[in-house]
């Protein structure tokens, strides 16, 4: 049972900033070999998925995390506020397109979950469209899973204090000012919705499991970030193609 407010959002004290900054630049030396190997074995895609509450650093973790790997071999998408065309389809229509194809590693910064989490913030929809989009989900990942299409889903955990900082941030810093939006405070003030929210998605979207990633500290996120992908091709054996 996934709750929380009962996990920590700050590292591990096993772990100085030293040694997950120096392990992060072993790992995506690490990542770069391994996402050529995933490219030619073509055995299997790969779906990452990054959630978390606003400022949570999903922008920061592709940039620091995901991006030493192939820009041929990964795609990134990102899914905001659903377009007029995209709410004449079911809410699953506009992630089609960008589920990975053999080979390929996808990341979704958001994901079909906001078309989950937002009508539970709102309360825009009634209890039995919730439960259905929920079964979808789950259905459509054990779909994937079976089309050797890997699920990796991240949730980015920051504290409701680490946020106020950031969007602080944001404002007081010209070259972070640009991400700043009015969206942040609004999210800020409903952060027991948001909360709440993510709870109840995540307990009945947990196949696969939530990757639960401390991220009040950026370098520890990115490196616990990097490391579970790593570890992840590796456990795959994954093979260059005989000719």
């Amino acid at each position: 049972m996934i709750d929380l407010d009962t996990i920590s959002t700050i590292p591990p004290e096993n772990i100085s900033k030293n040694e997950g900054k120096n392990g992060l630049v072993h790992l995506r030396k690490e990542l770069f070999e391994l996402q050529n190997k995933f490219y030619a074995d073509g055995r299997f895609g790969l779906l990452i998925i990054l959630q978390g509450m606003d400022t949570a650093g999903k922008d920061g973790t592709i940039r620091h995390a995901l991006s030493s790997m192939n820009p041929q071999g990964v795609q990134v998408k990102s899914f905001k506020k659903p377009t007029e065309e995209e709410l004449k389809h079911d809410f699953l229509w506009r992630a089609y397109p960008h589920i990975p194809p053999k080979g390929m590693i996808q990341v979704f910064n958001r994901s079909y979950y906001e078309d989950l989490l937002m009508p539970m913030v709102g309360n825009t929809l009634p209890e039995e469209v919730l439960a259905h989009r929920c079964k979808l989900i789950k259905y459509l990942e054990q779909h994937l899973r079976l089309s050797n299409i890997h699920v990796l889903k991240f949730f980015l955990h920051i504290s409701k204090e680490e946020q106020k900082a950031r969007i602080e941030e944001r404002l007081s810093k010209p070259h972070k000012r640009w991400k700043y939006s009015v969206e942040d405070e609004k999210a800020a003030k409903q952060w027991d919705a948001y909360r709440a929210a993510y709870n109840r998605a995540m307990n009945n979207c947990d196949d696969p499991s939530w990757h639960i990633i401390p991220a009040d500290k950026r370098w520890y996120r990115n490196y616990n970030v990097a490391n579970i992908l790593t570890e992840h091709l590796k456990k795959h054996n994954l093979k260059y193609p005989i000719n």
